[in-house]
C-alpha cells in the first residue's frame, strides 16, 4: 500500500485527477507472466517498454514530439496548463510540441490536442554532471488542455508519501519494444517497486540518490523512448504518479530495475513553480 496517499484519495477523485475512463485490469491479475511485451526509455541509458502490452488510453499520458512529428519522450499532464517530464529529455519551447489524447500514433481518428510549449522549467540541481539526478522538468503549455474522457490529469503524491517495496505500479510509453524502435500503440507494463537497498546493490550507493525510486527487475522494463513518462500507483481507485522514467541499463535488461525520478521528493519544487508561473 501507499502510505499517506489513501488519505487524499477522496479529495483527488473529487478534483478529477487520477481516474481514467477505462480502468485497467485488476492489479491482482497482473502477474509477472503478464509482463511479456514492450517498455524501454529515451536515449543513451534512457528507457521504453520491453515485455509490456498494448494499453487502453491513460488520459494523463502525453507524447513529446519534434516539429516533424517524431516522438522522443513521454510526459504526464498534472493540470490543464502543466506537463511533468524528465530533464534529460531536454525539451525546448518553440522546437517541441506536446500531444494530448493520443493512444495509437498511426490513427487519424483520435481527437488529439497539439500544444505549443510556452515555458520550460528544469530543476536547478540538474546539470550535465548530475544528468540523471534531479531528473525533472515542468512544461507550461501555451494554451490550456481541454479536459475530456481522453485527457485528464494524474494526481501527485504528497512530499511525505512513502511506498513499500513490492507495491505493483504501472509504467507507460511508446518507446522501444522487443521488435520496434518505437511503438505505434501506447504500451504499459506492471512493475513492482524495488527497495533503495536492492537498487543500490545493483547500481552502486552513490548512483542511487534519495531523488530516485526504482521499479522492475520482474520481466518487463521501460526503455529508449519512454523517458519522461509516468510510473503510477493506485490507491482506493485513484492513480498517483510516483516516478518519472529516468535511466537504466542501455540493454533494457528486464531482470534489472529501472530508475525513476521520485515525484514526492520534488513536490515542494513543483508546487512553487506552478504557484509563481
Amino acid at each position: 500500500m501507499i502510505s499517506i496517499i489513501s488519505f487524499f484519495a477522496l479529495v483527488a477523485s473529487t478534483l478529477g485527477c487520477g481516474v481514467p475512463l477505462y480502468q485497467p485490469l485488476n492489479m491482482a491479475w497482473r502477474t509477472i507472466e503478464d509482463n511479456i511485451g514492450n517498455i524501454f526509455g529515451g536515449s543513451d541509458v534512457i528507457p521504453s517498454i520491453i515485455n509490456g502490452r498494448e494499453a487502453l488510453p491513460w488520459p494523463w499520458q502525453v507524447s513529446i514530439q519534434t516539429s516533424n512529428g517524431d516522438p522522443f519522450c513521454g510526459g504526464s499532464l498534472i493540470n490543464n496548463y502543466w506537463v511533468l517530464t524528465a530533464a534529460h529529455c531536454e525539451v525546448q519551447a518553440g522546437n517541441h510540441y506536446v500531444i494530448l489524447g493520443q493512444n495509437d500514433r498511426g490513427s487519424n481518428n483520435e481527437l488529439i490536442q497539439v500544444k505549443r510549449i510556452a515555458k520550460v522549467f528544469t530543476h536547478p540541481n540538474n546539470n550535465r554532471q548530475t544528468k540523471f539526478n534531479n531528473d525533472v522538468t515542468l512544461l507550461k503549455l501555451s494554451s490550456p488542455a481541454q479536459m475530456s474522457s481522453r485527457v485528464s490529469p494524474i494526481c501527485l503524491p504528497s512530499s511525505t508519501t512513502s511506498i513499500l517495496p513490492g507495491t505493483l505500479c504501472v509504467t507507460t510509453g511508446w518507446g522501444k519494444t522487443e521488435t520496434e524502435r518505437t511503438s505505434r500503440i501506447l504500451q504499459e507494463a506492471t512493475l513492482p517497486i524495488v527497495s533503495q537497498n536492492q537498487c543500490r546493490q545493483q547500481f552502486g550507493r552513490r548512483q542511487i540518490t534519495d531523488a530516485m525510486i526504482c521499479a522492475g527487475a520482474s520481466g518487463a522494463s521501460s526503455c529508449q523512448g519512454d523517458s519522461g513518462g509516468p510510473l503510477v500507483c493506485q490507491s482506493s481507485g485513484v492513480w498517483y504518479q510516483v516516478g518519472i522514467v529516468s535511466w537504466g541499463l542501455k540493454t533494457c535488461d528486464v531482470g534489472v530495475p529501472l530508475v525513476y525520478a521520485r515525484v514526492s521528493y520534488f513536490r515542494k519544487w513543483i508546487d512553487e513553480i506552478l504557484k509563481y508561473n
